[in-house]
């Protein structure tokens, strides 16, 4: 039987930080301080078997230093000592000493004081591997990196609440549920990642954007911080860029045989425009970087206008040339391809086309003798005929200049460990997927070549559902068609085609 909880060993210190109604919630009971020479100090804390661990971090937040953590079974008799040590504490001095009991089981570190936070800030190591000598704030910082990084998550999400932050993560396309952290961290946890990203620490009531690296190991990790303001505090969301990950081919990033070899012949023309669509976060700029990449770099100009420049393609020894969107200097995607126009391209990238300006550009110079790759925001391929007319561009020039549309959605893949059940053979749940039942993703597209039968239906500004009915008959197989192949094969299910595909 465990010993039974103590009011009288609860120091003053506990019972002056930790607000009673904290304390008789979460039922937390302080049993003493001890510290060896030389070592820090340690507060023992009886937690009931129901209480969440951070709520005993948060206690070491307001006492500022360590605490160990000591599971007793019986609640009750728990909370009815922590009614009688705060009771005690009230009648007492101030000054009365309180016992001490030399016990340590699980330490959680104490976050710092608000004094030393710019110290801890300045810290510039960032990699995640090292921890000796870091403070708590930084360990936190870079446990959440770390964790995110391994689970392959592409987004890093801080969200306050009413009662905290909940950290979220992006994986494989889809946010998990979260993880909540205790108020106290909120604010120290976004100042050290603005610090890192080289943001305004002091303004909190205006959007801002960052960005910074980290490593892990010998990866380097391309970190894009965005936040904003929001009534419980500051909402920031981390995009993670693994610059060490493998550029993918088309065969890898699940593109059949025959739809690549048709988009490599409609890649390879010496002028037009290709256009690849799809929602945020389907992939379009990893296939446009894998179409350059299969282009003879060597024998021509090819540069691009990105916002942002995901991946450094020079660093792979590939001799293209990135620019980066910079509203603030000036450089927009329509400005920024007007100034690419006058350095004699053979090829050129245009990151997304999003207002009417820059489709008329890209347009001309694919009508002049260029090669554009470009993306647009539509849900099919036939879509995107219709979306840049409705952007301005005269039906007669979409005609012409258009070569090819590539709509793609990426679906996750069912787990190979635990064969899309999301437990392990031992029915615990698999650690492979984290018991969703999926782990990685792949591609699902559809490829609509402009024959001459679509051109004569652009010229007469054909309805998109006939639009759709020259493509079906032209011989194009939908998102939902591959989507059909991928769940036949075992590579996916149903469930997810429909959410991608149909709810996506």
């Amino acid at each position: 039987m465990a010993e039974a909880p103590d009011p009288t060993a609860a120091t003053d210190e506990f019972l002056a930080a930790i607000p009673r109604d904290f304390a008789r919630d979460h039922a937390l009971l302080s049993q003493g301080c001890h510290q060896e020479p030389g070592q820090r100090a340690v507060e023992r804390v009886l937690v009931a078997p129901r209480s969440d661990r951070l709520a005993a971090w948060n206690a070491a937040v307001r006492l500022g230093r360590a605490v160990a953590v000591v599971e007793y079974p019986d609640e009750a008799a728990l909370v009815r000592a922590i009614d009688l040590a705060y009771e005690r504490h009230a009648a007492r001095p101030a000054s009365a000493p309180a016992a001490a009991t030399p016990e340590h089981v699980v330490t959680t570190d104490a976050m710092p004081a608000g004094e030393d936070l710019d110290r801890l800030l300045a810290e510039a190591d960032r990699d995640l591997l090292t921890s000796e000598g870091k403070a708590p704030l930084v360990k936190l910082v870079d446990r959440l990196l770390f964790t995110a990084i391994e689970r392959g998550a592409s987004d890093l999400h801080l969200q306050p609440t009413s009662d905290g932050v909940l950290v979220r993560m992006r994986i494989d396309g889809a946010l998990d549920a979260g993880h909540p952290l205790p108020p106290a961290v909120v604010r120290p946890l976004v100042s050290r990642l603005k610090v890192l990203g080289r943001m305004d620490v002091a303004d909190r009531l205006i959007p801002q954007d960052g960005r910074t690296t980290v490593k892990v190991g010998a990866r380097t990790i391309d970190v894009r911080m965005s936040t904003v303001p929001t009534a419980y505090g500051e909402r920031m969301v981390l995009r993670l860029l693994d610059g060490s990950r493998q550029m993918f081919d088309f065969a890898s990033l699940g593109m059949p045989t025959a739809t690549a070899a048709t988009f490599r012949t409609a890649s390879g023309r010496s002028s037009g425009i290709v256009l690849v669509t799809g929602p945020t976060g389907s992939g379009k700029t990893t296939t446009l970087y894998a179409t350059l990449r299969g282009l003879p770099s060597t024998e021509l100009n090819i540069m691009t206008i990105e916002d942002p420049i995901e991946y450094e393609l020079s660093s792979l020894g590939v001799p293209i040339s990135q620019s980066q969107v910079n509203p603030r200097k000036g450089i927009t995607f329509a400005n920024g391809l007007r100034h690419i126009l006058r350095q004699d391209p053979d090829v050129i990238m245009v990151g997304e086309i999003r207002d009417a300006e820059t489709a008329r550009i890209a347009i001309q110079a694919s009508l002049t003798g260029h090669l554009v790759f470009t993306t647009l925001h539509t849900n099919d391929a036939v879509s995107a005929i219709t979306r840049l007319i409705d952007l301005g561009v005269e039906p007669y020039l979409v005609a012409s200049s258009l070569t090819a549309v590539l709509a793609q959605r990426l679906v996750r893949t069912c787990c190979t460990t635990c064969s899309g059940r999301g437990t392990a053979p031992a029915g615990t749940p698999c650690l492979d997927c984290l018991g969703s039942g999926y782990r990685g993703r792949l591609g699902i597209f559809e490829l609509l070549t402009i024959t001459e039968a679509l051109r004569a239906a652009i010229n007469r500004q054909a309805s998109i559902a006939d639009l759709r009915v020259i493509a079906d008959q032209e011989g194009m197989r939908s998102l939902a068609q591959q989507g059909a192949d991928l769940v036949a094969t075992g590579r996916t299910t149903a469930d997810e085609i429909d959410r991608v595909v149909h709810h996506g």
